[in-house]
């Protein structure tokens, strides 16, 4: 794969990936996964578990260009699986003994695949700089 040109399904997972590495980059000593538990609550984590950032981006595309149907119908199903994935409960994100909730673990399971997928892009199209976490090594 030659192409540098991010397809559309990555859009969401590389703004994640950026805020993750750089709440990762604020916090010298943070793991990827602690990281990822400090994103999830985020600002950019409502947003993207609410649906609004999906929507504020397809009003942006649809003013910009045209995008195939088949395209818009895949990234539709992005939104309302992230929705579904990272749907939020602030107050019960650990128990009393500090684990995380089922609710909270597929969460950050999600993200941390997310993350993957867009090192993998990277990796796969020659991009080395800009993988950041190195979670795929």
């Amino acid at each position: 794969m030659k192409s540098h040109e991010k397809p559309y399904i990555l859009h969401v997972a590389e703004r994640i990936y950026l805020e993750v590495a750089n709440i990762k980059r604020q916090n010298k000593f943070f793991s990827n996964s602690e990281s990822i538990k400090r994103f999830i609550g985020s600002e950019i984590y409502k947003e993207i578990s609410s649906g609004k950032f999906h929507d504020d981006w397809f009003n942006e595309l649809a003013k910009q260009k045209k995008i195939p149907k088949e395209t818009m119908r895949l990234l539709k199903i992005q939104k309302e699986m992230m929705i579904k994935q990272l749907i939020e409960y602030p107050e019960l994100y650990y128990t009393k003994s500090h684990s995380p909730l089922e609710i909270s673990k597929r969460a950050f399971d999600h993200l941390w695949r997310v993350c993957e997928s867009y090192e993998l892009w990277c990796k796969e199209t020659e991009q080395k700089d800009l993988i950041l976490l190195n979670i795929i090594d």
